[in-house]
């Protein structure tokens, strides 16, 4: 009896228990974590969709391929999706934190399906982030090559928003920027002069590089310091499983890059690249034969990184980059000697430390060191009656960086992704510097001295902190805030900007998007040209030059049709103050006056429409664009105070792009650009004074337009693949109907008497054909 009361007495309050036991355990919680790596390199990989279609969720792996998501106990459906790799499917059931490492196929060229990848990381409507575009390294090297070098800037060139500079330049105004307004990133670190051979090529190796992102609007709170853009560009981490190797010769440069595991097995892996030009080698001789003068131009890149797995939650990485440009003139007789040069390059060095505190915590400390400078010589000497001459000058200038800077990626659930993040900068400023000698002049003394700008120290701190926020299944914001701080020449300037973006799935394919951006930046360029010359100098606030200050609101929409075809428009309205230009009549060299003293201060103002359309399947692939644009400045002392267009203000821009294969072993690919000319001053009057002088009359500021600016390249590829390497036979053709596209504009005179004034243009590139070889193995 005494047991049967014990019976019921503990099934009195055990049951109840015992039938709440479901419910506790399904209010438990576990994560599932991980890194996606390519399982032919072994590399990680960032902005793979991971998804769970039964529960209408999903995270992508950050920059190091990490992933995180938090979920009750249950049974999941896992789908893992990145453009160019075969999906991964799993069923699994949630019962316990989980670590999974995903390895993905890549899928062979000849059968992807997605051939032009210019693809958001996950579906278009889905991500929160909007005016940001992925373009995978395949798509670059598909599209038609200048001069047989595949370019990571004029493709992005070829994105809505985007401006190109003067005919075949490499450089980059986005949405009525100036070029000092996009934030160019390799590995992390600002490259300050992204150009080679005076604009033409930039200083990124395709072969080098793993991934490039560019974001025109809607900043997430991690980015700061310039008002226009962010060019996120990452390199090749290195083949942790076997020796691989790949380049190519063409018309203009060779390459050669090298992958490899240190050991196999280890999870550690090293890249090294490099590319040089041979212009001098091949003409140098011939130059020097005919005109008796040594004359030479060639520039190089190298890159280097290191991957190094220290245990199960720490890697390093470990990155560099040296590139120059050099171009000489040498002449030497036995009583006369001169010789010019000019040369410039980057120097940059990172080192990353990835560490994984938990499932749901991942850091990453990064300390980089980068140097940008320049360098004019003349030295010209002669000899006569016993009595030696010299004459030497020198101009040089640059800017180093040193920082520290730590981030955090916090993913407590499905419905947050926090980053968090603090660093420090210190800048040293050289804008410029003239140093002059010379002896037996003749007038009894000899000089020796240097005249320049005063060089300049500043720290730049930043800290942000955002949330992506999943507030309902159709509705997700980020919002975060970056403060920053800099220091200079005893004054501390501040900022707090606040970012907002938000978007709205009105039905599983269709969203709408909005973003709000303010954006703070500490340093001028000093520009004379549209050239992207290395003589422009890059010169930090003073209390005399303000901080430049943005204000950006995007709205619009994206969809996506059958996963094949996707869709944006979106309208942007973005307000500027404090940007600069040189006072009228400035000398941009003279040496006795502070670069202050040289420039104006204004403000400007641009807004417009960017519509995209891509089809991302099928044999023929491309992508359209077209943007409708306007951009003004106004300075009180230019044009009168009056509102002028900018330079690159261009109110129609179009770009497209194709890529047809038409079999395994021959793909075809063809682009055409349409722009608006640029607008230009010109003089509108020209008379002689009293002093007998020429003078010429401007009117308006950029009140002229050159004619538009198109052209049409095209690009066919022979490729052969075997088991263990793969070669093609590229054979390019820029320019295919030879426009004549405005190079600049000058006022001269007609050929045949009276010989009135009349302007002429100046073109640089007629059709120009190209063959290239490039190798893998």
């Amino acid at each position: 009896m005494l047991k049967i009361n014990m019976m019921k007495h503990y099934l009195k309050w055990a049951l109840p228990l015992l039938m709440a036991l479901p419910c506790i355990v399904q209010a438990q919680r576990f994560t599932l974590s991980g890194f996606i790596t390519d399982k032919a390199s072994g590399e990680r990989l960032k902005g793979v969709s991971i998804s769970l279609p039964n529960k209408n969720l999903g995270t992508t792996s950050n920059n190091f391929g990490f992933f995180s998501i938090t979920l009750p106990v249950d049974s999941l459906d896992l789908l893992v999706s990145f453009a160019g790799y075969q999906p991964y499917e799993s069923r699994f059931y949630l019962v316990q934190n989980m670590e999974l490492a995903v390895a993905l196929e890549p899928i062979p060229k000849e059968q992807q399906a997605v051939v032009v990848k210019a693809v958001r990381r996950t579906a278009i409507q889905n991500r929160t982030q909007m005016s940001s575009i992925d373009l995978p390294i395949e798509t670059i090297k598909s599209l038609p090559r200048f001069l047989g070098e595949a370019d990571v800037m004029k493709a992005v060139q070829l994105l809505p928003g985007v401006q190109s500079g003067n005919e075949g330049q490499s450089g980059i105004y986005v949405r009525g920027g100036g070029p000092d307004q996009n934030l160019i990133l390799l590995d992390g670190v600002p490259v300050y002069n992204v150009s080679h051979m005076f604009g033409f090529f930039s200083v990124f190796n395709a072969d080098a590089v793993k991934s490039v992102e560019l974001i025109k609007g809607g900043f997430p709170a991690r980015y700061g310091g310039r008002l226009s853009s962010v060019l996120d560009i990452q390199m090749k981490e290195g083949n942790k499983n076997e020796l691989h190797g790949e380049g190519g010769v063409g018309f203009i440069a060779s390459r050669l890059t090298l992958e490899g595991p240190f050991k196999k097995g280890k999870e550690s892996s090293f890249m090294i690249s490099g590319r040089r030009t041979y212009a001098d080698l091949v003409f140098r001789p011939i130059i020097k034969a005919e005109e008796g003068i040594d004359l030479g131009y060639f520039f190089y890149d190298l890159n280097a990184k290191v991957n190094l797995k220290l245990s199960k939650k720490d890697h390093l990485y470990i990155s560099g980059y040296l590139g120059r440009d050099k171009f000489f003139e040498r002449e030497k007789d036995p009583d006369y000697s001169f010789s010019n040069s000019l040369f410039w390059g980057n120097i940059t060095g990172v080192a990353r430390w990835n560490h994984l505190f938990t499932n749901k915590i991942f850091g990453n400390l990064t300390a980089h060191i980068s140097k940008y400078d320049f360098e004019v010589k003349s030295e010209e000497t002669s000899t006569s009656g016993g009595t030696s001459e010299l004459f030497r000058l020198r101009y040089f200038s640059g800017i180093r960086d040193l920082s520290v800077k730590y981030d955090l990626d916090i993913i407590p659930n499905p419905n947050h992704y926090i980053k968090i993040g603090t660093g420090v900068v210190s800048h040293y400023y050289k804008p410029g510097a003239i140093q002059l000698k010379e002896t037996g002049n003749g007038i009894g003394s000899d000089i020796d001295t240097l005249f320049k700008d005063r060089f300049i120290r500043s720290v730049e701190t930043d800290t942000y902190i955002e949330d992506d926020i999943r507030i309902t299944p159709r509705l997700k914001t980020n919002i975060g805030l970056h403060f920053t701080t800099f220091t200079v020449d005893g004054k501390t300037f501040t900022s707090l900007q606040p970012r907002l973006a938000a978007r709205y799935l009105l039905n599983p394919n269709l969203s709408v998007k909005a973003s709000y951006a303010k954006m703070n930046q500490y340093i001028h360029l000093l520009t004379n040209s549209g050239l992207g010359l290395p003589t422009d100098l890059w010169v930090p606030v003073t209390q005399r030059v303000p901080p430049q200050l943005s204000h950006q609101v995007a709205a619009g929409l994206a969809y996506n049709l059958n996963e094949k075809y996707e869709f944006s428009i979106e309208g942007y309205f973005k307000k500027m103050r404090n940007v600069i230009e040189y006072a009228e009549g400035a000398n941009y060299i003279d040496p006795t006056s502070n670069w202050e003293n040289k420039v104006e201060v204004g403000n400007a103002e641009s807004y417009g429409a960017e519509f995209f359309i891509q089809r991302k399947k099928g044999r023929l692939t491309g992508m359209l664009g077209y943007t409708l644009s306007w951009t003004n400045r106004q300075f009180e002392n230019i044009n009168f105070g009056r509102t002028f267009p900018y330079r690159y203000d261009r109110r129609h821009d179009i770009k497209i792009a194709v890529v047809y294969q038409l079999s395994k072993k021959i793909e075809v690919s063809a682009d055409w650009v349409y722009g608006t000319g640029q607008a230009i001053s010109l003089p509108t009057e020209k008379y002689i004074d009293a002093n007998g002088n020429e003078v010429l009359t401007y009117k308006e500021r950029n009140g002229f337009r050159m004619p538009a600016n198109h052209r049409m390249d095209i690009s066919i590829s022979f490729n052969k693949q075997k088991k263990k390497w793969s070669r093609s036979w590229v054979i390019s053709v820029y320019n295919v109907y030879n426009r004549f596209n405005p190079f600049y504009i000058y006022l001269g005179e007609k050929n045949t008497p009276p010989f009135d004034p009349v302007f002429k243009q100046v073109s640089l590139f007629p059709i120009i054909p190209n063959i290239s070889y490039q190798f893998k193995f």
